[in-house]
């Protein structure tokens, strides 16, 4: 690469840069779409058991939104899709439009389910001390403006005098995690305002966050908080990259400080 290589060399010496993924990293949204959905099981008046449908409705997100990030679906139409095909499980026959209706009243239930991980803010601040002059950013498959009406709500705000100081979406870029490129444009974005002495990035999943930075030249910091063993080949691969392995953001600060140089 290396992303990191390049800035070094265009600017002046500057400092770190700790990138993260937002859903399941900073943002509580398993969480929040277990609860939204479930509210809007019992407003809709489907006879479900509850654990059942919220396993339903993770699944349908998981295959619609990569068919979104493989360009089969819209952003619009993958959600459209999920909402027919979990009211279809439930015995609700839904056309196009109703369906982009299901989902705009089950999206306002879990928007209001949104919240940071408790160990988000604790964990900035830890690095602040750790890394002086340290900046934040994040890195995201998803739409630039979706996401940050999330990050807004969750007091994150972007740019100055916000904490995160570039927010790089996949919708906005045209390349997805864990494509190199990606993670390429946030480092050369930051090194446009002043170099970058060293960056990572912070994400829960192994092989489109980890595994993908360390593979384009930063320090790939995988954040396991279920403690799941992974599979092969990703567990040789992330052993292979030097990936880190952390269980709570409580750990990333005096980890990054071993490995993240101050200028």
């Amino acid at each position: 690469m290396s992303g990191v290589q390049r800035s070094r060399s265009a600017t002046p010496a500057g400092g770190p840069v700790v990138l993260f993924d937002l859903d399941d990293t900073l943002m509580a949204h398993r969480e929040a779409v277990a609860t939204g959905i479930a509210l809007h099981l019992r407003e809709r008046g489907y006879a479900a058991e509850e654990a059942a449908a919220q396993a339903l409705w993770h699944e349908l997100e998981e295959r619609h939104y990569h068919a979104y990030l493989a360009g089969e679906l819209t952003f619009e139409g993958q959600r459209r899709a999920r909402a027919a095909e979990f009211a279809l499980a439930h015995g609700d026959q839904l056309d196009d439009e109703s369906a982009g209706a299901w989902f705009a009243t089950y999206f306002e239930r879990y928007r209001e389910s949104w919240a940071l991980h408790d160990d988000v803010l604790p964990a900035l601040d830890e690095i602040e001390r750790a890394l002086p002059g340290v900046r934040f950013g994040i890195i995201t498959n998803g739409e630039a403006d979706f996401q940050l009406a999330k990050l807004v709500r969750l007091g994150l705000e972007v740019g100055h005098p916000g904490r995160i100081e570039h927010l790089v979406a996949s919708g906005a870029e045209g390349v997805t995690k864990p494509d190199p490129r990606i993670f390429e444009v946030a480092v050369e974005r930051f090194a446009g305002d002043a170099a970058v002495s060293g960056a990572a990035y912070v994400g829960d999943r192994l092989r489109t966050d980890a595994i993908g930075a360390a593979e384009a030249g930063l320090v790939g910091v995988w954040l396991n908080r279920s403690g799941e063993r992974p599979a092969e080949p990703e567990a040789t691969d992330a052993a292979a990259a030097g990936v880190l392995e952390i269980r709570t953001l409580a750990e990333l600060a005096p980890l990054l400080a071993d490995r993240l140089v101050v200028e």
